[in-house]
């Protein structure tokens, strides 16, 4: 009997092999994904919990404020809004040339 013989026995157990593996691989991923899945969760009720706790002590010290710190946002509010009215305005002053090229269209149509 030859060893490195191929038989109908040697595919069939090659097959089944290769479909066992993927098999595991599969199901290896599906566990995967459901861990990955409860992290996310876990992860995006935590987060949430510390952006409300954040944001509460930001309400909190915004309240608490001094006058100091009012009067400054006050002042840099003002300036901001003068330096938008400092804006150019705007106007094109367009003046003619005497030469032989000009980008005018030409008079006498």
């Amino acid at each position: 009997m030859n060893i490195l013989a191929v038989t109908t026995e040697t595919w069939g157990l090659a097959l089944v092999s290769i479909a066992v593996v993927f098999i595991i691989l599969l199901v290896l991923v599906f566990i995967l994904g459901i861990f990955s899945f409860i992290a996310r969760k876990t992860a995006n009720k935590a987060s949430s919990a510390k952006v409300a706790y954040n944001q509460q002590k930001q309400a909190k010290n915004f309240a608490n404020a001094s006058d100091e710190d009012k009067a400054a946002v006050a002042v840099a509010l003002y300036l901001y809004e003068q330096e938008e009215k400092r804006q150019e305005s705007r106007v094109l002053t367009i003046t003619h040339t005497n030469q032989n090229w000009t980008s005018q269209l030409n008079p006498r149509l």
